[in-house]
């Protein structure tokens, strides 16, 4: 059982892992606006717009500089955590 509880983890922290990375390359590519129209970032702009469009209702730009994505990646990084914390829980109550 706990092998299928620590199968179970590792598969929400790499998901976790890879939405994270593809953030930072969303972000990265602001900084090339071109990059935004092709395939890959129209793709992106799907995946990470929403989730970044939540932090944006609550934390408005600074003049020209927008930090949502930076709360967005620090929440993730909470996430991370909590999921860790709850499954290291859930292992001690199985065995």
């Amino acid at each position: 059982m706990a092998e299928i509880i620590m199968l179970l983890y590792k598969g929400i922290a790499w998901i976790i892992q890879i939405y994270s990375i593809l953030l930072i390359i969303y972000i990265l590519m602001s900084w090339v606006p071109a990059s935004r129209e092709t395939k890959f970032g129209k793709m992106l702009e799907k995946i990470a717009e929403p989730y970044l469009g939540f932090f944006r209702k609550f934390i408005p730009p600074l003049g020209m500089i927008d930090i949502s994505p930076i709360v967005g990646l620090f929440a993730l990084s909470l996430i991370s955590k909590g999921v860790y914390a709850i499954f290291v829980k859930i292992l001690m109550f199985v065995q």
